[in-house]
Formats: C-alpha cells, structure tokens, sequence
C-alpha cells in the first residue's frame, strides 16, 4: 500500500471516529448519557489514550478495582475501595477548574446525604492541590470524603479506568470491589440516582 493511500485511510479513519464524538457528544439525544454511549466513547478515548506506566494496574468493567491508597484532606490514608468494603461505592474525580465537576457537585452531595449509614457511599476523589481544595470546600461545601491524588499518568482516573483523563469521571463499584459502571463526563440533573440504581 503506497503512503498516500495509508495517510488518507488514517485521515479517514480520525474523522469518522471525530464525527462519532461529535454525535454522542452534541448529537439527537446526547448519546453519550446512555450505557451504550458511554461504553463506545470510553472506548474511543480508550484508544486514542498513552500506555498506563508499567505496573499500574487499570480497571476493567466486571472485575475487582486495584487496591490502592490516597490522602483525604487530614493528611490520613484511606484505602481504596477497602476502606468502604461491602457497600456500593460512587466515586466521582474531579477538580476545583472543571467547571462541569463543579456544577455537578450539589447534585452528587445531595445524593450522598439521601443514603445513610447503610447505603451508597459517595466518594470525591480531586485530581488538584490540597491547599485549592480546602479553598473550594469552604466555600462548597459537601457531605461525602474527599481525597487527592497528584494528576498524571497513574492517578485515580487512570486507575478507575479513564486513560485519557476526562472530567469529571465517575465510577460505580458494587458492594463487592468490582467495578460496575463508568461515566465520562458530568452527570445532568436527576441522573444519579438512576445510574448508581443499575
């Protein structure tokens, strides 16, 4: 095949896959909020994302999530999903300049506060600086923990099954530690509580 014909079947090739982006994104019925939507978009990023580092294990839809540890604003460790074993989990990732991680953030604290001691643990998990964050939360308050993780190659989002780095990202893990369901992207209003019920 001679290197033109490759070149146009690449160009071809990234903006078919631009074209379905740009459908499931901003298309009739906003794709992208379905199952199926998010499924082929998580594997569109998927494919466009960079090799996790070596060692660092990502989580795949249907098995356990890797147990890993990070700081919640006290400086204390929290283990991830350990410490909330045997209830359904939502973590959310986000970061105080992710304007739609910010908009949504009532909405997932709202939910948390509807749970009690027995239901779905909410979970906020800031790719940012501690010290913006303590900020925000002054000023935002919310219910559920929140921990930080230092943004890169291996961080929580990475680890949680989002390579590319999209956010906000939300992930549902089962009272079990599998990983149940992912979400790319902000959730709209009243979406929650159907999502984390599936």
């Amino acid at each position: 095949m001679r290197a033109t014909t490759k070149v146009i079947l690449v160009a071809l090739g990234a903006g078919v896959l631009g074209a379905l982006a740009g459908l499931m994104l901003n298309g009739p019925g906003r794709l992208w909020r379905t199952e199926i939507g998010q499924r082929a978009l998580q594997g569109v990023l998927a494919s466009t994302a960079p090799e996790p580092p070596a060692g660092v294990r990502i989580a795949q839809r249907g098995e356990a999530v890797p147990v890993w540890s990070l700081p919640d604003l006290d400086g204390g460790a929290v283990v991830i999903p350990t410490a909330f074993a045997g209830r359904k989990l939502l973590v959310n990732v986000w970061a105080t300049w992710c304007g739609p991680c910010v908009r949504e953030m009532p909405a997932l604290d709202h939910y948390a506060g509807k749970q009690g001691a027995n239901g779905l643990q909410v979970v906020g998990i800031a790719l940012d600086d501690p010290a913006a964050v303590r900020d925000f939360l002054r000023r935002v308050p919310v219910r559920y923990p929140i921990l930080v993780d230092v943004p890169g190659p291996a961080d929580a989002g990475v680890r949680l099954g989002n390579p590319k780095g999209v956010l906000p990202y939300s992930v549902l893990i089962g009272a079990d530690g599998r990983l149940l369901r992912q979400r790319i992207g902000p959730f709209a209003d009243g979406e929650i509580e159907g999502w984390a019920r599936d």
